[in-house]
Order: C-alpha cells, then structure tokens, then sequence
C-alpha cells in the first residue's frame, strides 16, 4: 500500500519507499531536482536522515526533501551533493 502524503507548514512531502526512518527530522535540505538520485547512506551520515519527494508551497517548486537528525550532516550533504 502506498504512503499518504503529508503536509507541512511548507511542504506537500511523499515519502521515499527507500526510507529507513520514516519521519521528518529538524534540518531541512530543500534540493530543486525532482529526478535526481540521492542514495542517503552513500554520504554516510553520523544521525538519521530521511527523504521525501517535495514541493515547495510557497511557490509550488518541485524537488526533494532530506532532512537530517544532526546540524553537522546538513553541512556534509550541502558539501558532497552534487546533482545530475
């Protein structure tokens, strides 16, 4: 059975079936590339992450949501991440 969506304050989020923990943690990485692959346990995080299909309510942008556990692996993501 598919995941619902859920809806923040921000985002309409759809949950990826590849999620290890299924929950929204408190730093947000908003990523504008709605088809680019991000293989979260290739960037070897120290704390939890999840990602979600996203958009943007403010302007309806498209893209992808991680959020991460730990303030240090938002500076690892925004460091290593490069997209297609």
């Amino acid at each position: 059975m598919a995941e619902k969506t859920i809806t923040t304050a921000t985002y309409k989020l759809f949950p990826s079936p590849r999620n290890v923990h299924r929950e929204i943690f408190a730093h947000e990485v908003f990523v504008p590339y709605p088809y680019t692959l991000i293989d979260l346990p290739s960037f070897y995080f120290q704390g939890k992450a999840s990602l979600f299909a996203a958009c943007r309510l403010a302007d309806m942008k498209m893209g992808q949501l991680v959020t991460l556990e730990l303030a240090a692996d938002v500076a690892k993501f925004n460091a290593r991440f490069v997209p297609d």
